[in-house]
């Protein structure tokens, strides 16, 4: 099956969904999620065997549940019905609070697919596809489909264009930049990592990368602040599905704000598209002990 054909399938459901009130945005959130767990489960198959471990079920409070099921792909392909939508609830509570990438994917996750029938739909129709076969080049193609139409879909509404920036804009700034490897690169608003992304495809691209040069790459070159949690959560699994990061690694992208102070952290390149079609106000006391908001907004 071709990557778009891929796209268009899982899209498809998104038209279903949104009927139910789920929106482009929370469809894809949900797409990450699933599309995660399945290739943690595939990782943990031959060839790769890597062991990665998921926890139990864990309470309310956080305690993990003695005799609770494990919070994996199998357990939750393997349910059905009312079962299932209470179980992906418990899942996705569960592993927000585990640490590293796992816990930061999952931060702040929430079952926004009420109709488990729906929810088996979207199950089943990532189950039958081998994501860790598929190139990287692939995988980033089908994602960042996703997150173009999400984009172009709610433009005008969500602000979707807030976090993504046109792709062709984004690879003509790298490409007058020309970032070398064995350089780090930093994007301080990074949304869905679309710079890290294009940066990565212009260094393969155009240099011969040895082991070392190739390691570096992959674990030592990006870093970024997203303060948007859903977009940060998008910007962690784009770069994932490119081979980026470390799965039992912790993140390089931070939730801080990057504009609040220096963190004394330096890099050899900064690419970056500023915010945009943003409001916001922030409060300041004047000498007599007033406060008064000043607006502030950011445009294209």
């Amino acid at each position: 099956m071709t990557d778009s054909s891929i796209v268009s399938k899982i899209w498809n459901l998104a038209g279903v969904l949104r009927d139910d009130g789920v929106s482009y945005g929370d469809y894809l959130e949900q797409i990450t999620y699933l599309l995660f767990l399945k290739m943690a489960d595939e990782l943990n198959k031959p060839p790769y065997s890597k062991g990665l471990k998921f926890p139990k079920l864990k309470d309310i409070e956080g305690n993990e549940i003695t005799h609770g099921e494990t919070c994996d792909w199998e357990t939750l392909s393997s349910k059905r019905g009312a079962e299932l939508e209470s179980f992906y609830s418990q899942l996705l509570r569960s592993l927000s609070t585990e640490k590293g990438m796992l816990g930061q994917i999952f931060t702040k996750s929430k079952n926004e697919i009420q109709d488990p029938s729906k929810l088996l739909k979207v199950i089943d129709l990532i189950d039958k596809e081998n994501w860790n076969m598929m190139g990287a080049d692939i995988k980033g193609k089908i994602y960042e489909g996703l997150l173009e139409k999400n984009a172009m879909d709610s433009s005008g509404s969500s602000g979707a264009g807030q976090y993504f920036t046109p792709r062709a804009l984004i690879k003509t700034i790298v490409a007058c930049v020309q970032p070398k490897p064995k350089k780090t690169v930093a994007d301080p608003a990074c949304g869905t990592g679309g710079f890290f992304l294009a940066a990565y495809d212009w260094i393969v691209a155009n240099h011969k990368l040895d082991r070392e040069k190739k390691n570096f790459l992959e674990n030592e070159t990006f870093y970024g602040n997203e303060i948007v949690a859903n977009t940060r959560r998008m910007c962690l699994m784009n770069m994932y599905l490119h081979n980026i990061g470390d799965l039992e690694g912790d993140p390089t992208i931070k939730s801080a704000d990057a504009l609040i102070s220096d963190d004394g952290f330096r890099v050899d390149y900064v690419l970056a598209n500023p915010p945009f079609g943003k409001k916001s106000s922030i409060t300041i006391t004047n000498e007599d002990g007033e406060a008064e908001k000043q607006d502030m907004s950011y445009n294209r």
